[in-house]
């Protein structure tokens, strides 16, 4: 029988102003992928879909190391979204063809006096059926360890979040700008008399 667990984790983010709005920015889903996980661990199989390699997850005595293909989309209201769409852990076949992991989870701005604030909410959950002797194990004992460990990698995500997510919109911001500067200098280019 499926054992299931469970995590949610919900994020407010005060976004400090910048000459580009915040919205324009979450129009590029790839960008938060980017912010939530470092980029050696990330692989994009389409414009919305990107292949995750999570770090290694111990459960009681098992080590195991998921891999999550996420579809990651932006809405017009520049509400981000991202769903699960597989998930494989290799290496361990019998729980391979015994577990589901489904993520989901938004990011969206909103608009005030004091500015513009990211509020977003993440779900966690995973069902697998365990192996002996972990099936023999009591269920209260096993649902808090597998809550925990959930709970653990959404709080590190949060806080990959929290920590990123701005620092990659400066460095957009700042690039956009160099970009805008460019096209506009480039009609008037002065023209140099070497006499």
């Amino acid at each position: 029988m499926p054992t299931r667990f469970t995590a949610s984790q919900s994020v407010k983010i005060a976004v400090p102003q910048q000459p580009i709005p915040i919205q324009h920015y979450l129009r590029q889903p790839q960008r938060l992928v980017n912010a939530l996980v470092d980029n050696s661990r990330v692989q994009q199989l389409s414009e919305e879909v990107f292949r995750l390699k999570m770090r290694p997850l111990s459960f009681m005595t098992l080590s195991i190391q998921p891999t999550v293909d996420m579809r990651v989309w932006a809405e017009s209201n520049s509400v981000i979204y991202l769903r699960s769409v597989g998930c494989e852990i290799r290496g361990f076949e019998y729980i391979n063809q015994r577990f589901s992991l489904n993520l989901k989870g938004y990011l969206s701005p909103h608009q005030s006096s004091n500015g513009t604030r990211l509020e977003g909410k993440a779900d966690l959950e995973v069902q697998v059926e365990l192996p002996p002797p972990f099936s023999l194990t009591p269920k209260p004992i096993l649902e808090a360890t597998g809550n925990g460990l959930l709970k653990s990698v959404l709080v590190t995500v949060k806080q990959r979040l929290l920590h990123q997510l701005l620092i990659d919109y400066r460095h957009w911001v700042t690039s956009q700008m160099a970009e805008k500067a460019l096209e506009d200098n480039s009609g008037d280019l002065p023209i140099l008399n070497l006499d």
